[in-house]
């Protein structure tokens, strides 16, 4: 553990910044971005939840999320895109076990127009940069539908190692058995998949 063990590994809103998003702390001031790039049932079908029905349904999402942030369970994060200030989407730190310093980057979404573009790259090299440099996780997780093609593709295309899938995991929203892929990076990995990252973020 060495110089780790006089870190405390305790994950709390902060305020992360790259050169096109912002990542800062979820809040009831992003209900109405996030409703208006929030409303297409496409977004959210491998998610718990449907799709955000008006601003007082994503007010009431948004303050379920911030419950789970003050009891220390989850951080919750709105992406904020630099160029034109605006909420496009949200992610989380989830799964966090303090006494092993191990964290899931999940919960994360974004408005169709946000997708495919260099967003989901800097926000994930935001995160793991954090969870890593800062924080000095030991392990930060992933996981994904098995259906959820695209999203498997992109935690791959991070780096990430696939290790397993958990069959029958649960019951998904449309009423089917859910296998549930998970994939990692550990704090070895960290410098090679950071640099594979930048690479990323410079095409």
């Amino acid at each position: 553990m060495g110089s780790e063990s006089s870190v405390a590994f305790d994950p709390r809103p902060v305020t992360l910044t790259g050169n096109l998003v912002r990542l800062e702390p979820l809040g009831l001031a992003h209900a109405a971005d996030l409703y208006a790039v929030g409303a297409e049932e496409l977004i959210w079908r491998y998610a718990a939840r449907p799709a955000l029905r008006s601003v007082a349904d994503t007010e009431g999402w948004i303050k379920e999320c911030m419950a789970e942030v003050a009891a220390g369970s989850q951080v919750r994060f709105a992406v904020v895109h630099l160029q034109t200030g605006r909420a496009v989407g949200s992610t989380a730190y989830i799964d966090i076990v303090r006494e092993h310093r191990t964290l899931e980057i999940g919960m994360t979404w974004y408005g169709t127009a946000w997708q495919r573009t260099g967003v989901n790259t800097e926000c994930k090299f935001l995160l793991m940069r954090h969870a890593f440099e800062d924080l000095l996780s030991r392990r930060v997780s992933f996981k994904s539908d098995s259906r959820n093609h695209r999203s498997r593709r992109a935690i791959l295309r991070l780096g990430a190692v696939e290790e397993g899938t958990l069959r029958n995991h649960r019951i998904a929203r449309d009423g089917v058995d859910r296998h549930t892929v998970y994939y990692s990076v550990i704090d070895s990995e960290w410098p090679a998949v950071k640099e594979r990252l930048v690479e990323l973020m410079r095409r």
